[in-house]
């Protein structure tokens, strides 16, 4: 009964909470500006706030995992991977400078229609698109999944039924709301996530004794275990490897994904881009940072009782859900607004998600086919949103099959790091490579994605030592350590405990099975999976390039707009001969080329204005005017 009480409230306000955000959904299909077009969807149509715009950027990077996996890994492994913050900040300025002038006076729906526009190969934009989309799957069918574990665990709720009804939802969103609503849910979730956040802070630091105790006692077991400057590779993570690694993967989510680039183009200007861009590292760096400081703040209440030694709890994320429930069960509403924001991180990136994956279906693979070709855009805006219902269902399908699996976050996270680099690499091919060309690109992107892949997938087969958790303590475990509703639950504590430290016996004694000198096979495979990243973009623009200078002929030329003003400054201090580029002239003065084969970027100017009904974001059809001939 007294469970049932407490929850009560819970339900209610995780009720209120869900309904809430699909509101936004119907406020911006009956009562907020009309979509016209496919860009007023794709794009939004320039209306959303910069506000808004840094927050939804901001919620984009950390995801639903971020939230439950920082307080967890800080808890029983430290904060060397809260190190990566330097990679994720040193990322932001980079594709200001390097991305953004690039892709914003080209004027397309597609970030992969840049790949088409420079290497006019529909091949390399393929490959590109292919990649990001099978990650982009994957990785969502672990976050629509991710907030279910915890809807199980405290209330629950079947499996089954949150996968549903966060897919549902995502689909009302992806059909009524388009981007705008994807980046006010984003803002919502995100507000909500810094008040629980701060409440747990709050909380943890009064029950702790202050924010001094906390920080002892962070300190005390070993928690706060900054600068670790090995740099042996296979250590799973130091501060090296945390820098690097999560530079290139940052580049590669930031640069060359099409959910932020989408939020980039939907801006006015090239100058409200980059400046939402440097706002945003602040915002960044607090809302990454309030995790691992929930973290502290769990760490210094647990440190004499762990829940996970104690038997409480089945595998360390869940403690942060754990924590709630015990601390949080005598203020009704509190876990329901939790499990709210959960539910709502997940729904926020899978509507932004759905709605890129529906687009670069569409403008990559679909709109190439010639009975779509002359679809109006009225009725591309009907395709893209019918794709987007698709993929709703096949994530839903594939978050049941995660349903099934154990170890699947982990490989996840394999995957994005694998395919990181080769995207990356392909994208810097294009934008600072001046001499690099389709074959180039191709073969580069393709070596890359088998040799990471290979790596990552030979990692499974390699023995490894067992993994190790900082040192974990049950000495302080009573019975007043945990709440009514968690003893309740969970019976003598005494009895948790005896069970949780036989299984942790076995752990323990396991022996490594890696032998004292390892082959060369071993040795590569063991290597950490934070610089998978930097290896897939080193040898798809190492092999791009070699293969580009061999292979180069005078059907290579494209547009100079396409490659960086700084890149093509610096291609005329090489050696060989001078890079020749496509020169737009007026009409009637040049060699008029095929339009299908190579289509039109709009006006060079760098900063220009959005129109709502503009349709230069929808069409990359020949400029009329225009054609093309040939100079030094």
């Amino acid at each position: 009964m007294f469970e049932q009480r407490s929850m009560i409230w819970d339900y209610l306000v995780f009720i209120i909470f869900v309904i809430a955000s699909t509101f936004v959904a119907l406020y911006s299909k009956f009562f907020g500006p009309k979509e016209k077009t496919k860009a007023d969807f794709v794009f939004a149509a320039g209306r959303v706030s910069m506000g808004a715009m840094m927050l939804s950027i901001a919620r984009g990077t950390l995801g639903v995992r971020s939230f439950l996996g920082f307080p967890s890994e800080l808890f029983y492994r430290g904060s060397t991977m809260w190190e990566t913050l330097y990679g994720m900040v040193l990322a932001y300025p980079i594709v200001c400078f390097v991305f953004v002038p690039v892709y914003f006076s080209l004027g397309i729906t597609s970030v992969y229609q840049y790949l088409d526009l420079r290497f006019k190969s529909r091949l390399v934009r393929c490959l590109a698109s292919g990649t990001y989309i099978v990650r982009q799957l994957l990785n969502q069918g672990v976050t629509v999944f991710t907030p279910c574990v915890a809807l199980n665990t405290i209330i629950g709720v079947p499996y089954w039924v949150s996968i549903f009804g966060i897919t549902i939802v995502s689909i009302i969103f992806t059909v009524m709301g388009g981007l705008k609503a994807a980046i006010l849910a984003d803002v919502m979730q995100g507000l909500t996530m810094i008040a629980v956040s701060v409440a747990i802070i709050i909380q943890g630091s009064i029950e702790a004794g202050g924010v001094g105790p906390v920080i002892r006692t962070n300190v005390d077991g070993g928690r706060l275990n900054f600068f670790n400057l090995d740099m042996d590779p296979t250590i799973r993570v130091t501060t090296f490897s945390a820098l690097v690694g999560q530079l290139f993967m940052s580049l590669s989510i930031f640069g060359c994904q099409q959910n932020f680039v989408q939020r980039y183009c939907s801006m006015k200007s090239q100058k409200q881009v980059k400046k939402t861009l440097m706002c945003n590292i602040p915002v960044i760096t607090v809302l990454f940072s309030l995790s691992w400081v929930v973290g502290m703040v769990i760490y210094a209440i647990y440190a004499t009782c762990d829940p996970l030694s104690s038997g409480y709890i089945r595998n360390f994320d869940e403690i942060l859900p754990f924590y709630v429930e015990d601390r949080f069960s005598a203020m009704p509403g509190i876990l329901g607004l939790f499990l709210g924001c959960l539910f709502n991180g997940a729904l926020s990136l899978n509507v932004s998600n759905l709605n890129s994956l529906a687009t670069v279906t569409f403008e990559d693979f679909l709109r190439p086919i010639p009975a779509l070709k002359g679809l109006k855009d009225k009725h591309q805006l009907y395709a893209i949103k019918a794709i987007g219902v698709v993929y709703g269902f096949v994530i839903m399908g594939m978050s049941f099959v995660v349903s099934l699996l154990s170890g699947v976050i982990e490989s996840s996270m394999l995957v994005t790091s694998a395919t990181s680099g080769p995207l990356l690499g392909v994208f810097l091919l294009a934008m600072l490579i001046p001499c690099c060309n389709w074959k180039g690109a191709s073969v580069g992107v393709i070596a890359g994605h088998l040799t990471t892949l290979w790596i990552t997938f030979g990692s499974l087969y390699v023995d490894k030592p067992p993994e190790e958790f900082l040192p974990l303590s049950t000495e302080g475990c009573t019975n007043e350590t945990f709440s009514q509703l968690i003893m309740e639950a969970g019976g003598s504590i005494g009895l948790s405990m005896e069970r949780k430290v036989l299984n942790l016996t076995e752990i323990t004694t396991v022996e490594p099975t890696l032998a004292s000198q390892p082959d060369l096979f071993t040795q590569i495979h063991s290597i950490s999976y934070m610089y998978y990243s930097l290896i897939g973009c080193v040898i798809t623009v190492t092999l791009g390039w070699i293969i580009s200078y061999f292979t180069a002929s005078p059907s290579d030329q494209y547009d100079e707009n396409l490659v960086h003003p700084l890149a093509r400054s610096i291609a005329n201090y090489f050696p060989g001969k001078k890079r020749l580029y496509n020169d737009k002239t007026a009409a009637g003065e040049g060699k008029s080329v095929d339009d299908d084969k190579i289509p039109t970027i709009s006006a060079s100017s760098l900063e220009r204005t959005h129109s709502a009904s503009s349709t230069a974001y929808s069409q990359d059809v020949p400029i009329e005017s225009e054609v093309y001939s040939t100079k030094l």
